[in-house]
């Protein structure tokens, strides 16, 4: 029996900490995508899988993506002898317009710092910076670059992972989020590690960390899929804060977010389609740009749609998508960011490889 059975109203269990979540009819976001956005890019290039986005203070929207992910097919313009007139990669860090314009383009191996094996997460703080990160077997460290990709500062270090009490190295980190409140960055660590983790944003000094349900995260191998597991699974695949000061944590493969204080106090979790196998249910998520942030968007690479959810009490009001390639479909929704408009953009990796725009078509924030 799955969650949508119960559609006649929002039915909550609660049990060991576990709220099972249906969906419910009330009013709400909904969206309707945009197929011309972005425009087509320029200099003959091409998106490899796009795995992450982020949207900063002048509602520009930038994303991450893989180069080293294309086929032979896709990049024939780079072969040599080229394969075809098109096309070449672009650049793995892009800055769009809100038309859709590229407006800068840079990232890749340098000077001072340790480029990831593998692409993985984008976000601009407070200052107008940059932080990106991978989750590649050996991707230990996000690094934080000026608007125009100059170097500042690297976390962490290229290396096998040391496992999830190290706090001088990571272990491939899915997401981070910076509180401006506190100028700490929060690491969802990750594909490799089982915790969040705080450092100070400027000085990277260690702060805290903490496991499942706030308690000291742990190594231990999870067999399966356990709602109730004393401990996320691979990946704790997001992290965001609230303006409230609640923190929202995505324990993928559990199929859960759980919710806490920023010194890491549980406060509660929210389930979403239990029954779903594999790569799990709660990819990311982003809070909707109304003074209350009354709602979250997430995105979900497995059942391939995007659901609303009420924040306080984490009932799900609409969904949208399906598993496809057109407009409006996804494979492998990934990410998820929304900019003050309330204009919701979306990534795709595995071979989905692209970036879409969703217009809100009622419930706009106000």
């Amino acid at each position: 029996m799955t969650v949508r059975a119960f559609s006649l109203g929002c039915i909550r269990w609660a049990l060991a900490g576990l709220s099972l979540i249906s969906v419910a009819h009330a009013e709400g976001p909904n969206f309707k995508v945009d197929a011309a956005w972005p425009k087509p890019l320029p200099n003959n290039w091409i998106l490899g899988q796009v795995a992450g986005v982020a949207v900063d203070a002048k509602d520009h929207i930038w994303i991450i993506h893989r180069p080293r992910s294309l086929t032979d097919d896709e990049k024939g313009a780079a072969l040599t002898p080229k394969r075809s007139k098109c096309c070449i990669s672009a650049p793995p860090v892009i800055e769009f317009d809100q038309e859709g314009n590229v407006v800068q383009a840079w990232g890749g191996a340098g000077q001072g710092f340790e480029w990831p094996e593998q692409e993985h997460g984008i976000r601009i703080d407070y200052k107008d910076n940059v932080w990106v990160g991978g989750n590649g077997r050996n991707d230990g460290m996000v690094l934080r670059f000026t608007r125009d990709g100059k170097f500042i500062r690297q976390f962490g270090r290229l290396g096998p992972n040391k496992g999830s009490l190290d706090t001088d190295q990571m272990g491939q980190v899915a997401d981070f989020a910076i509180d401006a409140a506190t100028n700490e960055v929060y690491f969802a660590d990750g594909y490799g590690n089982h915790r969040v983790i705080v450092f100070e944003a400027d000085s990277g000094a260690f702060k805290r960390m903490w496991g499942a349900y706030g308690k000291p995260p742990t190594d231990n191998k999870i067999e399966g899929y356990d709602p109730q597991a004393a401990q996320f699974a691979n990946p704790v695949h997001c992290v965001k804060i609230a303006a409230d000061g609640l923190v929202y944590v995505c324990d993928r493969v559990n199929n859960r977010v759980q919710v806490f204080k920023k010194d890491g106090s549980f406060v509660r979790q929210f389930v979403y389609e239990p029954e779903t196998r594999g790569s799990g249910s709660t990819w990311d998520l982003d809070l909707w740009p109304d003074q209350q942030q009354s709602h979250l968007v997430m995105v979900d690479g497995t059942n391939n749609e995007m659901r609303t959810i009420r924040r306080d009490d984490g009932a799900v009001t609409s969904t949208v998508g399906r598993s496809g390639r057109q407009a409006g479909q996804f494979h492998w929704v990934h990410n998820i960011a929304i900019d003050r408009f309330g204009h919701v953009f979306t990534t795709e990796v595995d071979n989905g490889k692209r970036v879409q725009k969703w217009d809100p078509v009622d419930g706009a924030p106000r």
